[in-house]
């Protein structure tokens, strides 16, 4: 995909991967739509992208409301048109063990790592069905392949989120509809600074957004890194 004038809705651009993204996603001239829940560190965002010359409409929302999710995807919609790509990168959790927590602890963190995604996805699905075509892009982790200590919860979640894009793979391919899914090993972020987790072989956001950006221009079904 070239990227120049197409509109990409970033899930979870405030920060980490998904901010790093919508930098490099404007300076290849894209209309960028990023949305997250702190509306504050959106609209800087917006404004570093404005000012480099850049286009970014900072939409905030709660992605694990699904009202909320729908709506900001109706407002991309009606201001420009189209969705030509999706990112959803919206999740992540501190080093979380299990042994200390409670049934609800666990189902809580996977949704803030399963729901976030679904309720955007769905949304923008049906948009995408309609103009008949689109990218989805999904920030997975390699942690969604395999168990990995003290992130339970979340490889739950993000091997749930595989196997729901694979199905969408096969469910919406006749309506011009790519999914490409992204697996990250370690990445330094403000959310993972001093949590706890060992991070062997550990890369900046800022390279990790550059693979996610090959991954979507390339369409590969299955990206790690």
């Amino acid at each position: 995909m070239d990227f120049s004038r197409k509109t990409v809705l970033i899930v979870g651009a405030s920060s980490g991967i998904g901010r790093a993204l919508a930098l490099q996603l404007a300076n290849e001239g894209a209309n960028v739509v990023a949305t997250a829940r702190r509306r504050d560190r959106l609209d800087r965002l917006a404004a570093e992208i404005a000012n480099a010359g850049g286009r970014c409409t900072a939409m905030a929302g709660d992605a694990l409301d699904p009202e909320a999710a729908a709506k900001v995807v109706d407002r991309v919609v009606g201001l420009h048109g189209r969705i030509d790509a999706v990112v959803l990168n919206a999740g992540g959790a501190p080093a979380l063990d299990m042994r200390k927590m409670s049934a609800r602890e666990v189902t809580d963190y996977m949704r803030s790592n399963y729901d976030v995604a679904v309720n955007y996805l769905f949304p923008v699905l049906e948009h995408m069905k309609k103009q008949g075509f689109g990218l989805v892009t999904t920030t997975n982790s390699l942690a969604g392949l395999m168990g990995v200590p003290l992130q339970g919860p979340y490889c739950a979640a993000k091997g749930a989120l595989r196997l729901l894009i694979d199905t969408c793979r096969m469910e919406f391919a006749g309506y011009g509809i790519r999914f490409v899914s992204v697996y990250p090993g370690f990445v330094a972020t403000e959310a993972t600074a001093n949590d706890g987790m060992p991070a062997p072989m550990e890369i900046s956001e800022r390279e990790a957004a550059r693979h996610l950006l090959r991954a979507m221009r390339t369409e590969k079904w299955d990206y790690l890194f």
